[in-house]
């Protein structure tokens, strides 16, 4: 029987039990992306937020492209945990096993939140779990993995959370999304502090590379040109004739397509970009409110404490003061 969990991506002191599951030739940086920020969370905190485990396919060693041997238990021997970590680089369909799908569904359909990471990601879209989901994988291997499973809706993105899962593109967007659970989970200061120990900055806030609008691979393309251009102009919005001019369409061509592809107008995906962009600021930054709306697009205050409001069930205020 299914059991359903809240994400773990959400304001909660608990420590996380944490598992993570090597694949043979994955990257060593892929790896530390994945390991390190925990490690350095839980010196930073002063206190253990993350306590992981470490599992390979079938209880041998895992070897990484560095040469690397993690050992640990076979996955199947894993019972449950909060957390599960994939990392994978190459050589992804001759280890996507049937026994090692059958246990990432078993761990899923407990409850558990997946992270994937790299060659991660191809491992769950081939166990079906990101069907209906947004995901993302290395930027080399996203064209064949929109072809490959056209029922996961594929980013560009460096990393995406959607539901229960979580998908990253390689080393750096794995730290991002892993900064990311540590800043949602335990405190933006903390996740800062930890970035700090790296000296790593993340993307700075309004990125285009990591919004979370929806962008189709390959199959669409002048609709993922429409898109890119939506997402460059967030903070500056263009008239829709402009984001159909660049794409090569006409108004009409555009609405049509947004229609048949996202079930929306391009006008409503549009707002709904701003206003994901404009959640995005008011959890994971201080700036003022007004600065908030100036962001995305809005010159009037109260336009911009409306339409967030309706968007997102609350005010920023709200938002903020729940989280604190």
């Amino acid at each position: 029987m299914k059991t359903e969990t809240q994400s773990i991506f959400q304001p909660n002191p608990k420590p996380l039990s944490t598992a993570i599951l090597v694949l043979d030739d994955c990257n060593t940086l892929s790896f530390a992306a994945a390991v390190d920020p925990m490690r350095a969370a839980n010196r930073r905190a002063s206190k253990s937020l993350f306590d992981w485990s470490f599992f390979t396919s079938n209880g041998e060693q895992a070897a990484l492209t560095s040469g690397l041997k993690i050992t640990g238990p076979a996955i199947s021997k894993l019972s449950k945990c909060d957390l599960l970590l994939v990392v994978a680089g190459f050589r992804l369909e001759e280890q996507a096993t049937p026994s090692l799908l059958a246990s990432l569904r078993r761990i899923a359909s407990q409850g558990t939140t997946i992270a994937a990471i790299d060659g991660g990601p191809w491992f769950l879209a081939r166990a079906g779990l990101l069907d209906g989901h947004s995901a993302t994988t290395h930027w080399e291997d996203l064209e064949d993995f929109a072809t490959r499973f056209p029922q996961v809706n594929t980013r560009r993105d460096r990393f995406c959370v959607s539901g229960r899962f979580a998908t990253s593109g390689g080393a750096a967007p794995c730290i991002d999304m892993m900064l990311h659970l540590i800043g949602t989970r335990f405190g933006t200061d903390l996740a800062r502090r930890v970035g700090s120990a790296f000296l790593y900055d993340p993307l700075p806030a309004g990125s285009p590379t990591l919004t979370s609008a929806p962008r189709p691979v390959r199959r669409n393309p002048r609709l993922a040109r429409a898109l890119e251009r939506m997402e460059a102009t967030i903070s500056d919005p263009l008239p829709i004739p402009h984001i159909a001019a660049h794409a090569g369409l006409s108004p009409r061509a555009l609405e049509l397509r947004f229609k048949a592809h996202l079930s929306q107008s391009p006008k409503a995906t549009y707002l709904q970009m701003r206003l994901e962009e404009a959640l995005r600021l008011a959890t994971d930054t201080s700036l003022p409110v007004r600065d908030v709306a100036l962001a995305t697009g809005f010159q009037s205050p109260a336009n911009f404490a409306r339409a967030f409001k309706i968007a997102h069930g609350q005010s920023v205020r709200d938002l903020r003061a729940r989280r604190s």
